[in-house]
């Protein structure tokens, strides 16, 4: 049984959807951005290089968010969103929306990040 309440569902779904719109949009603009270096000296063509990998990185994190966006829309549908990959429990409403994709309580995400240290 889902603790939050279909209202602030459908307001995370629409907060996930809108996130989602905006990383497609922005992913779109970045990559139709074209390199030249036409005329370029060496200076200008590795200030270029490293703003393209800075790009990539971006569009790489992006490419990461937008997959935990549409897993997180996948749970809303299946009706299991909002509880705890790990243990079990309801992710409090004010968690999620300040994290909308938070899969994970936060006893278990401190101790995730404790263990990873």
């Amino acid at each position: 049984m889902n603790h939050l309440t279909p209202q602030q569902i459908e307001e995370l779904k629409n907060i996930l959807i809108e996130w989602k719109n905006k990383i497609i949009e922005d992913t779109k603009q970045n990559t139709g951005e074209a390199l030249s270096f036409e005329g370029a000296d060496e200076m200008e063509r590795a200030e270029a290089e490293t703003e393209r990998i800075l790009t990539l990185r971006t569009l790489d994190r992006e490419r990461k968010l937008l997959k935990k966006i549409e897993d997180t829309l996948l749970k809303i549908e299946y009706g299991v969103y909002g509880i705890c990959e790990s243990c079990g429990a309801e992710i409090p409403y004010e968690r999620l929306k300040a994290r909308p994709v938070a899969s994970l309580c936060i006893n278990c995400k401190v101790k995730q990040e404790e263990d990873e240290e």
